[in-house]
């Protein structure tokens, strides 16, 4: 298996950031690549390597990279919220493809924050070489992404409840309490497996030494949004995309089905596909059929 690493210039305004990236396998292969998008925002890349499986069983290219503020790329603790917006991701997703030379023929996988990057590129910059969209674990608007997780968060002790809400508020979630009871949560609701893969842990560690990206554009938790996404929607323009579209989500997820019917009623050419026995990461509860059925979507025509 060819693995080649690198960073890439991201030239915004007058200044200069770095964009690294892994590729799996070559570009000239004849195989159309998969462009990942990672979730958070501000997670790590390593969240989806589980999908070299894609490389390993169909020769798929798979294109891996961190997001800016994050992981291998430059961070950038220092720059003000209105730096950390939809347009500067979707501008470095533009300069990605144009390094790789892929901008005329790509595929494009989100998962969670990544598929609400995906989603607003496929429908407002409209990119034609764009030919399979794989939208997973995503909310078409933050205001669902609310609505589902707060029902999730309703179903746990009312003592859980009242000890996110006292740490939230007095900004003490580092405390040892509070992080128990967001492990009780991720464990139900982001990833089912006991124990987590590594790759997993690698991500969470990523964001927690740099958390960033993720405490200013959503917020100090999966449930307390008051970052610059609080209002973020694309319930408005998901009937622009254009590309055939694969819709996923777990049973257990944190993206319930609220916030996925929307992109299902909405995108022209789409599929929907719920994973019974996963939560937030099927890549990973149930990675052979997950990879079968993404695998298959991605040889349509």
């Amino acid at each position: 298996m060819t693995e080649t690493t690198g960073k890439i210039d991201f030239h915004v305004g007058e200044e200069t950031f770095q964009t690294w990236y892994k590729l799996i396998g070559s570009l000239d292969s004849g195989k159309r690549p998969l462009v990942t998008l990672h979730g958070g925002p501000g997670v790590s890349h390593h969240i989806l390597l589980s999908h070299i499986d894609l490389f390993k069983a169909h020769g798929i290219p798979i294109i891996f990279y961190d997001q800016i503020g994050i992981g291998e790329s430059t961070h950038l603790r220092d720059k003000p919220k209105e730096f950390w917006t939809v347009d500067l991701f979707m501008d470095e997703l533009d300069n990605l493809l144009s390094h790789f030379g892929v901008a005329g023929d790509f595929d494009l996988l989100g998962h969670s924050w990544g598929g609400m990057l995906g989603s607003q590129y496929a429908a407002q910059r409209q990119p034609q070489g764009l030919k399979h969209l794989i939208i997973a674990d995503t909310p078409a608007s933050m205001p669902l992404w609310e609505e589902a997780v707060g029902g999730l968060l309703a179903q746990l002790p009312v003592e859980m409840r009242e000890a996110i809400k006292k740490h939230e508020e007095n900004g003490t979630t580092d405390a040892k309490e509070y992080q128990d009871v967001m492990h009780v949560f991720y464990q139900k609701h982001v990833c089912r497996l006991d124990p987590w893969p590594e790759e997993l842990l690698q991500t969470f560690a990523a964001m927690e030494a740099d958390p960033t990206v993720y405490n200013t554009m959503q917020g100090p938790s999966e449930f307390t949004i008051n970052g610059t996404l609080k209002l973020w929607s694309v319930l408005d323009i998901i009937h622009n995309i254009k590309a055939s579209t694969l819709l996923i989500n777990g049973a257990y997820d944190e993206a319930q089905d609220v916030c996925m019917e929307p992109f299902f009623k909405s995108i022209p050419k789409v599929k929907w596909v719920q994973f019974a026995n996963s939560s937030h990461t099927p890549y990973i509860e149930e990675r052979e059929r997950y990879m079968k059925i993404v695998g298959d979507f991605l040889a349509t025509v």
